[in-house]
């Protein structure tokens, strides 16, 4: 028997259910994370056809090898590694992505810069919406690399742990806080030259 709600959706049990064979259980995976991995793909790949590719590949490659999950993280954590991988191999075909491989070495000495944060002279929404800061905020993270913008997702989005972020990118704990780092300046930065120039001098972001 499966979860049907998000209440009672138990992933350890239809985990251990699909790899029985219960497809169902699988399906119930699914529906509970493909809106996360979709996310993720469409940020990654910035194509809404690309991210629907993505998204039935990954899931595709986990049910194939769903034996090879052996339960020592989060079904979550495994299925956006393969959801990542998949998005920068379609990167990859389509010789855009100018950024550096997620499997490449990071230098990490980024992770003592130090900058002064400043805080909102007033309320933001008293200039703009929560709908048009959304929609700022979306494109100034679309704007980031993908090896940064993937990480800025899981961690300040999806609220995976540092640890959990490394091990769904294959990267080291080190790696994960020097991306997320530069991730948050690159933000912060572009948000704020954006609030500059509609007039608003104290905004900072982060």
């Amino acid at each position: 028997m499966t979860a049907s709600s998000q209440a009672g959706f138990d992933e350890t049990t239809l985990v251990t259910q699909a790899r029985g064979g219960d497809n169902r259980a699988f399906a119930e995976l699914v529906k509970h994370y493909e809106a996360k991995i979709f996310r993720l793909a469409q940020h990654i790949t910035q194509n809404r056809e690309d991210a629907e590719d993505v998204l039935q590949e990954t899931f595709l490659k986990a049910y194939e090898h769903l034996d090879q999950f052996q339960g020592n993280s989060k079904f979550y954590t495994w299925i956006v590694r393969i959801a990542v991988n998949q998005a920068l191999m379609k990167l990859r075909r389509r010789r855009t992505d100018k950024s550096v491989s997620l499997d490449e070495t990071i230098d990490t000495g980024e992770d003592t810069v130090t900058r002064e944060v400043a805080a909102w002279g007033e309320d933001p929404e008293q200039q703009f919406t929560r709908e048009e800061l959304g929609q700022i905020l979306d494109a100034s993270i679309q704007s980031l690399a993908p090896t940064y913008r993937s990480v800025f997702l899981l961690r300040d989005v999806d609220d995976l742990s540092t640890e959990e972020t490394a091990e769904a990118l294959g990267l080291s704990v080190p790696a994960v806080k020097s991306r997320l780092l530069r991730a948050r300046l690159q933000l912060r930065e572009k948000l704020t030259r954006y609030f500059k120039r509609k007039g608003d001098d104290t905004f900072a972001y982060l």
